[in-house]
């Protein structure tokens, strides 16, 4: 992993490389920060304590479009997520073309940014929540398969995990009988029809067996601006830990 100048402290970014230095991926790490510690218990006339990076939580965002040629693209759209999480530690590692979210690779390269923030925090990470939207949702099914870590909660937008196989399938294995679902899908996507999407969510709920809720949203379109937008307390309420 090599680190290269932040622009600012409560941001780094890197670049991790796995497997013997033949992927190579950009990398941001967003610490938490004063405003995030709005549940900390002080009293109001006094500001809000920051939110100790050994203790907090982490996020890790697997934006969409991982077939891009921009091979940096988890830097700017992690900086656009982490704004959500202020009270959390949020990592966004760079998929595409070459490198994207199905492969081996690219689920050792967050675990790789995990360790370099367990690394600079000097406290392991051993429990994460996943946020992934359009094919960024398959990196989160994947790490849910792959990853080294635990992971408690799941947040699927736009999604279709049919692309991986059918839903008994992926819902079957170990891993994947902890922590929580949540699938965010809209009747207006334009890249994954709601008539293929919302049957494949419904029975992967049925099989998983453990805390799993899809959301839909009629007027729902395909990107994360709607998502954002529109339903900002939905996103919130899916990392809960």
């Amino acid at each position: 992993m090599h680190a290269f100048a932040a622009p600012a402290s409560l941001y780094d970014s890197l670049v991790v490389s796995v497997h013997d230095a033949s992927v190579q991926s950009p990398a941001g790490i967003w610490w938490p920060s004063a405003a995030g510690a709005a549940t900390s218990k002080v009293k109001k006339s006094k500001k809000p304590l920051p939110v100790k990076r050994a203790d907090a939580s982490v996020v890790v965002w697997f934006h969409g479009g991982m077939g891009s040629s921009n091979c940096a693209k988890g830097l700017v759209a992690g900086n656009d997520f982490a704004k959500l999480y202020p009270g959390k530690i949020v990592v966004s590692v760079s998929a595409c073309r070459e490198n994207h979210w199905v492969t081996k690779a690219m689920i050792d390269a967050v675990d790789a940014a995990l360790d370099s923030v367990a690394l600079r925090r000097k406290s392991p990470v051993e429990r994460v929540s996943l946020v992934g939207v359009s094919d960024g949702s398959l990196g989160v099914l994947v790490y849910s398969l792959e990853g080294r870590r635990v992971v408690d909660d799941r947040l699927l937008m736009s999604s279709f995990g049919g692309f991986l196989g059918e839903p008994l399938a992926l819902a079957s294995p170990k891993k994947m009988q902890s922590g929580r679902f949540r699938f965010l899908q809209g009747g207006n996507d334009r890249l994954y029809p709601s008539g293929k999407t919302v049957p494949w969510i419904t029975e992967f709920c049925k099989d998983v067996q453990v805390d799993c809720e899809l959301r839909f949203d009629p007027e729902g379109e395909h990107d994360w601006a709607y998502w954002k937008d529109k339903h900002v307390d939905w996103i919130r309420e899916a990392v809960h830990k």
